[in-house]
């Protein structure tokens, strides 16, 4: 189950018969346990037939955007209470005279110090005073806090007093949520490290309210199995590693859509891809490069930073559900701004009055009214054209279709800047990739996004609006351990970087060993290097073969970091000294993923209808043929324009393109020889 920002999206996996069946439900926010128990209940299964259960969530990250986490306290190190305030000297929006940064979640009264240091190395140089920390504590118990974040300074060196503290904390005020910084974050940087810690406690009190009240509707609906939640690093952890990580989970929708697309790729052959996920409030886009999901190591949301790994993922506001507005220099902007699923967007009916993406579809001919979500919603169409006259049309004297194709085109333009941010300006050639368009609206926009970058071909998987569920059922479970330890990297300390790795893969492991996985789990070592004298780092992966010889691990890093240098950078000395800042692992623990069936209809499919509908080519409407994507045979090939429907998401083919049925059911939509050959 992945919950989104308009619908929670299911797949069921029969692991008898291999058949999967797809469902979705309205994601209401004010009673989001209900409505999953609500969309459950529509699977032909019962609950308590339910074998395991997977979950993506969005309440983690939701909570962190609207700013509606828990009351939080922090104590931290003497002399630190202003590290959130102060954050980092440099201004993020260099040519923003007026920026400023997002205020500290926690107000500076309730940011506490206690005596206690640790020196760099981790070394104790003064004890940690118990005595003032039971009396900061007591005092933000006073002012009413639900959580408290422990961050004290090198804690990630030595979590010996962050550990102390948050014990003590908890035997004395056992209704308190305590997070210590040295379990959500293990590498340095003072500011991104507290900034992760607050972050967690922030959301831990609402997160851990959300799985009580699903586990506890769960079990009386008759599921009383365990839960697992996906993670932003694309693996999934237990329910109850989760509420106390909850950090862990804040991009783990998106997240899953990458874990499907990069199994899917691997079943096709694509080697290098872009993931693009178009669902009800953003526009998700990821990288698959050589065949390896791209992550970073440090994150942001609500421009707050976040230590952890995560699939490196760029999200705009470019979903279905984005609202169109005239700002003040009379141009049309596209989100970020959404109308989610209430009031949704003015076609839903359910009192929307704004412009939205899928009100201009709609309007366009590019959406069927009576069969949207498979004839369980019909789609006001007066509503939406009313909405786009209203706010978009007349004060900027357009037409009806003039305003909602340049909503369209302004939304595509938004999501062609996202994919040429991940590939163009990372020194990738996106004509060398693929597209993978999924998610509710990613088959409205793949063509368009893929013609303006010259990517030659597009795959929609099937079941395209519930693709990041299906990821979510196809992730293995993870567990990251990371130590920072600055050193030169060369004969002398290559030995002890080479300990320090495999100790960290004893680390992971043990973690996956709760969950009941044995011997047979998957180390993956990484490592953040730079040249000496350098501040910024590179993330690099380590073959597990350099491992056994220190002379394979010095050479195979010098050379990995240096073309990585090169190729971000267009220079990088071979020779220059190098130094390795944190390592890292990843330990897997594998599941058994739902196996790919043989797409079945042999006999071709004739159009369901003819519709018209605007073509930006033509500057009009043209008569356009609908096909049933369920209909279509193996190896089928519909030349544009077209429109494939099915019951819960819709493919535009786009003139002089033409889209085919591979034999896994796929559309693989290409641009036509006539529009290739200038």
């Amino acid at each position: 189950m992945d919950v989104g920002g308009t619908f929670i999206d299911y797949v069921l996996l029969d692991e008898t018969t291999g058949e999967l069946t797809f469902e979705k439900q309205p994601s209401l926010p004010e009673s989001l346990a209900g409505e999953v128990v609500r969309g459950l209940r529509r699977l032909p299964v019962a609950p308590s037939e339910i074998g395991r259960f997977f979950h993506g969530s969005t309440v983690a990250i939701n909570a962190i955007v609207q700013e509606r986490g828990a009351r939080v306290g922090l104590i931290t190190t003497e002399g630190f209470r202003d590290v959130l305030g102060i954050g980092r000297g440099g201004r993020p929006e260099l040519y923003n005279f007026l920026y400023a940064p997002p205020s500290p979640l926690i107000p500076r009264y309730l940011r506490r110090e206690v005596p206690e240091r640790l020196a760099a190395d981790g070394g104790e140089i003064l004890p940690l005073d118990l005595e003032a920390l039971d009396r900061e504590v007591e005092l933000l118990v006073a002012e009413g806090v639900e959580s408290i974040a422990v961050c004290f300074l090198h804690a990630y060196a030595n979590p010996a007093h962050e550990r102390l503290a948050a014990e003590r904390i908890r035997i004395r005020h056992p209704r308190l949520d305590v997070t210590a910084s040295s379990d959500v974050a293990t590498e340095w940087h003072e500011f991104e490290r507290t900034s992760t810690a607050v972050l967690n406690a922030y959301i831990q009190p609402l997160f851990r309210r959300y799985l009580a009240d699903l586990t506890d509707q769960l079990r009386a609906a008759g599921y009383g199995r365990p839960l697992a939640l996906m993670q932003s690093n694309g693996g999934v952890i237990s329910s109850e590693r989760a509420i106390a990580l909850p950090i862990r989970t804040l991009e783990s929708g998106p997240a899953a859509g990458v874990i499907g697309a990069q199994a899917l790729a691997h079943e096709l052959g694509h080697a290098n891809v872009i993931c693009t996920d178009v669902g009800g409030t953003t526009f998700d886009v990821a990288l698959i490069d050589n065949g390896e999901i791209l992550e970073r190591t440090q994150s942001e949301v609500a421009r707050r930073p976040i230590l952890g790994p995560t699939i490196d993922i760029i999200s705009i506001g470019a979903g279905g559900g984005s609202i169109a507005w005239i700002d003040q220099r009379g141009t049309i902007q596209v989100g970020p701004r959404s109308a989610g699923a209430s009031p949704g967007p003015a076609c839903f009916g359910h009192g929307g009055t704004e412009p939205t993406v899928t009100d201009c579809h709609l309007v366009l001919g590019r959406l069927d009214p009576e069969h949207f979500l498979g004839a369980r919603m019909r789609l006001d169409l007066d509503a939406a054209r009313q909405a786009i006259l209203t706010h978009i049309a007349q004060p900027l004297e357009l037409t009806l279709e003039e305003a909602a194709d340049g909503i369209l085109a302004i939304a595509e333009t938004n999501m062609i800047h996202a994919i040429r941010t991940i590939t163009v300006e990372r020194g990738l050639d996106p004509r060398e990739f693929v597209v993978y368009a999924y998610g509710g609206g990613g088959g409205l926009f793949a063509a368009a996004t893929a013609e303006e970058l010259e990517i030659p071909t597009v795959v929609v998987p099937n079941a395209p609006a519930n693709f990041s569920a299906w990821g979510v059922l196809a992730s293995d479970y993870r567990e990251d351990a990371a130590l920072t330890r600055v050193r030169t990297l060369d004969t002398g300390t290559v030995a002890r970087v080479r300990a320090d790795l495999l100790a960290l893969g004893d680390a992971a492991t043990d973690g996956l060993h709760a969950y009941g996985f044995g011997d047979a789990v998957d180390r993956h070592y990484r490592a953040d290097l730079r040249f000496a004298g350098q501040e910024h780092t590179i993330t690099i992966s380590l073959d597990p073969d350099w491992l056994a010889d220190d002379g394979l691990l010095l050479k195979g890093c010098r050379e990995r970091f240096v073309a990585a240098h090169r190729q971000l950078y267009g220079h990088g000395n071979g020779k220059t000294p190098l130094e390795i800042v944190t390592v890292r692992c990843r330990a897997v623990g594998r599941v058994v993923r739902p196996p790919w069936r043989e797409w079945p209809r042999s006999a071709p499919a004739q159009p369901r209808e003819l519709r018209p509908v605007y073509v930006r080519q033509a500057a009009g409407y043209i008569s356009t043929p609908v096909f049933d994507r369920n209909d279509l045979a193996r190896g089928q090939v519909v030349e544009g324009p077209a429109i494939i429907e099915e019951w819960n998401s819709t493919l535009i083919v786009p003139p002089a393109w033409q889209a085919a049925v591979d034999r896994l059911g796929n559309l693989i939509m290409n641009q036509s020889a006539e529009r290739q050959d200038p």
